[in-house]
């Protein structure tokens, strides 16, 4: 009976022997895994760097100034063109001309007019000077005399009247030529060769100068944080860059959308798209509003992780801590903080997305007796 029950109780006692060595096993292992740094990095600290304070708005694209040019004579008919929309035109240049022979008659009809009451102004002012010449001798009575010097006076003024209507008809002879009131460039074209105008009928709308403006819309808040002179970078749907600045603000704002309107001269940058920019378009820029300094990080040591930024600091255990960040702005290879880390944090400056939270890492920038320090002592409890 005995017999029987010792190969089993042997059996137990070797069973839990075998467990006790394994569950010993194990926690060896975990210990070492648990020392052993997980990635070995580089570490920096957040700087004060210097980073531009931008203001984005929206607007449109618009001439600077329309100049309208209109027909001044009426009805005579447009006999040439030579301008279409889209040229570029200097100031006087002919535009259009109207037919001539009509004005051109009656210049002619006035200028034998005055050549007429100059004829009879010469005799009339003779006859005057005959009078007064004969006033001392009694020959004339002094009605007659008085009669010629009234005529001399009103040929005379008959000269005047006929050389004026001369003068308005060689207006009208160089009317019949539509004239570029400026520089700039054919916006609209309604002249149609063989028609017959109206006065001030508009044949032409001309953008002056060729200049365009932006009209950037900011709110009431923003408009305080822009001065004339402000300068700013503006992008077109098309993709055209041009550089502008604040000539004026608007002097009111919408009282149903609270917008202000803010007036850029705008000038093309060089570029692919350079010449694109027209009125009309829709356009984005940025405002400059000078720099300010500010916290910032390398963006190589930013994870993202779950939509938020984080960045891991190392302790002075060289254990890491995840730490979420409240970021602002990014320029150039660095990202604004706002929150989160103070200035003197020792932050992993590259393969922070590697780690996680409460992870043991190697320093490559710390002192080789520091860094070989810790894996040294769990091999030696590993001996034991």
């Amino acid at each position: 009976m005995t017999k029987s029950f010792m190969p089993l109780s042997f059996a137990i006692v070797l069973l839990s022997a075998t467990l006790l060595a394994a569950c010993g096993g194990g926690d060896d292992k975990k210990d070492k895994a648990a020392v052993k740094p997980a990635l070995t990095v580089t570490t920096t600290i957040p700087q004060r760097s210097m980073l531009a304070v931008k203001l984005a708005a929206n607007g449109s694209l618009a001439a600077w100034q329309e100049a309208s040019v209109g027909a001044e004579v009426g009805g005579l008919r447009l006999t040439d063109v030579r301008v279409n929309v889209g040229d570029v035109v200097r100031r006087g240049q002919v535009l259009a001309t109207f037919a001539a022979e009509t004005p051109q008659a009656e210049l002619n009809q006035a200028r034998a007019s005055l050549a007429e009451a100059e004829a009879n102004a010469a005799d009339a002012a003779s006859n005057a000077q005959r009078a007064r010449s004969l006033q001392a001798t009694g020959a004339l009575s002094a009605s007659q005399i008085n009669q010629y010097q009234t005529a001399e006076k009103t040929a005379q003024a008959r000269v005047e009247a006929a050389r004026a209507l001369f003068q308005a008809q060689q207006v009208r002879l160089r009317q019949t030529q539509v004239l570029a009131p400026d520089d700039g460039v054919i916006s609209v074209r309604g002249a149609t060769v063989g028609a017959v105008v109206a006065p001030g009928t508009e044949l032409f709308r001309l953008i002056r100068k060729g200049r365009l403006e932006w009209r950037a819309e900011v709110t009431s808040a923003e408009l305080g944080q822009l001065t004339p002179g402000t300068t700013a970078i503006v992008t077109t749907a098309s993709g055209a860059r041009l550089s502008g600045r604040v000539r004026t603000l608007g002097p009111t704002v919408d009282p149903q959308n609270r917008v202000a309107l803010v007036y850029v001269d705008v000038q093309p940058l060089p570029g692919p798209a350079a010449g694109s920019a027209r009125a009309g378009m829709f356009a984005r820029g940025e405002f400059d509003l000078g720099a300010v300094p500010t916290l910032t990080v390398p963006l190589s040591s930013i994870v993202v992780r779950e939509g938020f930024s984080y960045v891991f600091r190392v302790n002075p255990d060289n254990r890491v801590s995840q730490v979420k960040l409240q970021v602002g702005r990014v320029e150039a290879d660095r990202l604004e903080v706002l929150g989160g880390i103070g200035p003197d944090a020792r932050i992993v400056a590259a393969g922070a997305g590697f780690l996680n939270d409460g992870d043991l890492v190697r320093v490559a920038d710390a002192p080789a007796s520091a860094a070989s320090a810790a894996p040294a002592a769990p091999a030696a409890s590993a001996k034991k």
